[in-house]
């Protein structure tokens, strides 16, 4: 008898639980490009290329170490359309009495593992997917305790547990946090270094070619992909983050250049998200970049905190939380998606930038994420459910356990402050200070209203007033209230009034890109 071993695309590491305790010998891995995973919504191109390229070199690794891996690609002649009809067409060809398989990262994906035992009649074992740092148990213990949960005190309480730039119980450096440190504002003249290029071999280049014939019309195309697709590459650009940019990462992650899309970020979520590269091995290599006095502290703990802060914090909301996370809509928000998200044809250059770096990167960092395309979608009333489609649909290390707690809860504060405590919302004089994008806008930044103004400078004050009655007793937006309530009724008029033709006329606006 036979237990089938089930690796799914983002779980591409030997230390999965699932592969804990295999027989070479006896056990079978399934491994399946399901076609119903790459279109439920319609992922970037790039997207599914660097999945499908990077599960096809892992399953050549395990066969390469004596394992027997099935494996179903797309480009057969009747694709794999669910991950049940896999594992059914498995079993007609195969003596199996188990089933093992790590949790996924998507509740949906749960539901549909937890239907197999019924469905099979076979024991099925759903593991604990161990490379994360703090497991479902111990985040609802962590969270029991408070009435409202925030990142930070996670994060310190993660420091600690893993003595990670500790000096005893307390922090190096004296404090836990120089996010105060890491705001500093662009320099147009600073010579970024490339991010990591890996050019394709024959296996990605029958991957690209797949995509491209089996997802015509989904987001950007597959010219000059270079994602890395192995561990040993990602370990590569691992290393090469930490050598030539995590030293100006802390001052400058928050900054944002015109043509300059990679910046001084590590572009190693994709890589963390699908298994290639392990929280610990990113966070030991920037700790001991700091000790090698490689790098200050405020962009070692900036970087550290993202993965085991943050990451951690927002994948134990999310589980906490859903399924019923995702219908929240705090703001009762219902506009369209505009279409320039998807062809970047707007007069607003920080959305054009923004959105044609993803089209053609399926990346952009995260306050171009946050700042720019979460903030108008905030600021415009964007139904939450549209834009968590786009976010997960469009960049390549989005899956739904990071992607839905960052929209919901810190983009839209669609989840009522169960994330964050008040909205990230501000005018344009934010993405002025952070980039030099305004710099080739056709709206003026510094104009406040009228034909000619920066729309996210009304939309900003519109926001805060069609929102009052739940964000009116929030202690953190109260003063921005007393601001709004000393400017004369002409000059709320406006606000209003512009506010709703600029809403009104969202796709019907000329583009000058």
């Amino acid at each position: 008898m036979t237990t089938l071993r089930i690796i799914l695309g983002d779980q591409l590491t030997s230390q999965i639980s699932s592969l804990d305790g295999v027989d070479p010998q006896g056990d079978i891995i399934l491994m399946c490009e399901v076609f119903a995973e790459a279109t439920y919504v319609k992922h970037h191109k790039k997207k599914i290329a660097f999945i499908f390229s990077a599960m096809r070199h892992f399953a050549d690794e395990l066969r390469g170490i004596g394992y027997e891996v099935v494996y179903y690609p797309l480009d057969q002649a009747k694709p794999i359309v669910t991950f049940t009809q896999a594992v059914e067409k498995t079993l007609v060809a195969h003596n199996v009495n188990q089933i093992i398989v790590t949790e996924p990262g998507e509740h949906r994906v749960l539901c549909e593992l937890q239907s197999w035992s019924d469905t099979f009649n076979l024991p099925v074992d759903i593991r604990a997917d161990t490379r994360f740092l703090c497991d479902h148990a111990e985040f609802e213990t962590w969270s029991a305790e408070r009435k409202s949960l925030r990142m930070e005190y996670f994060y310190r309480d993660m420091r600690k547990k893993y003595s990670i730039l500790m000096d005893g119980d307390q922090p190096v450096g004296g404090q836990w946090n120089f996010d105060s440190d890491n705001r500093k504002p662009p320099q147009p003249s600073f010579e970024v270094p490339d991010t990591y290029q890996n050019p394709p071999n024959e296996i990605t280049k029958n991957v690209l070619s797949l995509v491209e014939t089996q997802f015509p019309s989904h987001m950007g195309d597959t010219t000059g992909f270079h994602f890395a697709v192995t561990a040993a590459q990602a370990k590569v650009a691992l290393a090469q983050f930490i050598e030539e940019r995590l030293q100006y990462f802390g001052d400058f992650q928050d900054a944002m250049i015109q043509g300059k899309p990679w910046m001084y970020h590590a572009h190693i979520g994709l890589y963390l998200n699908v298994g290639l590269l392990l929280p610990l091995e990113c966070i030991s290599a920037a700790e001991q970049a700091y000790y090698r006095k490689q790098a200050p502290l405020n962009a070692v703990e900036g970087f550290i905190r993202q993965i085991l802060g943050w990451r951690e914090f927002v994948r134990g909301i999310y589980w906490q939380k859903m399924p019923g996370y995702a219908s929240l809509n705090f703001f009762h928000a219902k506009q369209d998606l505009p279409a320039f998200y998807w062809n970047a044809e707007t007069k607003m250059n920080c959305l054009h930038q923004s959105v044609k770096e993803t089209v053609e990167n399926a990346y952009a960092h995260h306050i171009q994420r946050l700042m720019v395309l979460g903030n108008f979608a905030l600021l415009a009333g964007i139904d939450p459910r549209q834009v968590n489609d786009w976010f997960l649909s469009v960049y390549a290390d989005a899956f739904e356990w990071v992607e839905m707690p960052n929209v919901m809860g810190m983009a839209l504060f669609a989840d009522g402050g169960v994330l964050a405590s008040k909205p990230y919302a501000s005018g344009g004089g934010y993405i002025k200070k952070m980039s030099n994008y305004c710099k080739d806008c056709s709206y003026k930044v510094t104009e406040k209203n009228g034909a000619d103004a920066c729309p996210f400078n009304y939309l900003y004050w519109d926001f805060l007033d069609r929102n009052r009655d739940k964000l009116g007793n929030n202690h953190r937006v109260g003063m921005m209230y007393k601001v709004y309530d000393r400017m004369d009724d002409n000059k709320k008029r406006a606000i209003h009034n512009d506010s709703a033709k600029f809403l009104k006329n969202l796709d019907a606006l000329p583009s000058d890109c």
